[in-house]
């Protein structure tokens, strides 16, 4: 069975409390960084796998996208993308990633921001992302760093006075499931190496057109308490490849 943390409702509530989920793009960290490596948008179709609120799936529109079409797994993530979300050219469809099966060429630009690192597979799902697309379209892909998901524990190395040493890193070549404490529970994650990463995107027909690895705004590391140890290590992998 799929993984589908998001429908229980302690975890729900935990999430929904979380800075990006009340305060949408500007409140996530990686956002300063995504937001370059999507191509334009104006009369794009374009599809969000794993959109939660839907805060991609407006973004997309607020920049003049033709279509949008919002997947998640969770009927709670998408009762409250409804809920936000007031535009008939947006379109949710309650669906495991893994399970998708568009029309070959039905979009321009697919996007999934923070879903990967939960799907085993990547090469099936890959494959159907490139099927789906039009040749010459985008996948911008954002995923938790293998620097970040090496290790289970997922979190730094702290001293005596409790104060952050370093962020440790091991098992690295060891891929394959992580179970991560997340919002105070277990949840199942798939950790990969950086090739892998992008040697399935090549695998799977695309060509790798950008690289970046998340680094909060100047703006954030100024208000947000904390934010300045993100430079010390990247939680975030974001890729953008073009189908060939």
């Amino acid at each position: 069975m799929k993984q589908n943390k998001y429908d229980e409702a302690e975890f729900f509530d935990n999430y929904s409390k979380m800075a990006r989920s009340v305060q949408g793009l500007d409140a996530a960290g990686e956002w300063y960084e995504l937001q370059t490596l999507l191509p334009d948008l104006k009369d794009k179709r374009v599809l969000d796998l794993g959109c939660g609120f839907g805060w991609h799936c407006r973004y997309a529109r607020e920049q003049q996208a033709s279509s949008v079409i919002g997947v998640d797994l969770s009927e709670n993530m998408l009762q409250r993308a409804r809920e936000m979300t007031d535009d008939p050219q947006i379109q949710y469809k309650q669906l495991a990633i893994e399970d998708i099966d568009f029309a070959p060429g039905q979009f321009d630009i697919v996007i999934s921001s923070l879903a990967l690192h939960y799907i085993e597979r990547l090469d099936t799902v890959y494959a159907k992302i490139n099927d789906c697309l039009v040749e010459g379209g985008t996948f911008v892909l954002s995923s938790e760093h293998p620097i970040f998901t090496a290790r289970a524990a997922q979190d730094w190395h702290y001293g005596p006075e409790g104060e952050i040493l370093h962020w440790p890193v091991d098992d690295y070549h060891d891929e394959g499931k992580r179970v991560a404490n997340f919002l105070n529970q277990d949840v199942v994650k798939y950790h990969r190496t950086l090739a892998t990463h992008l040697n399935e995107l090549i695998k799977a027909g695309f060509a790798i057109q950008k690289v970046a690895e998340s680094k909060p705004s100047p703006e954030m590391i100024e208000q947000v308490p904390g934010m300045r140890d993100e430079n010390r290590r990247p939680m975030f992998l974001m890729i953008a490849a073009v189908k060939v």
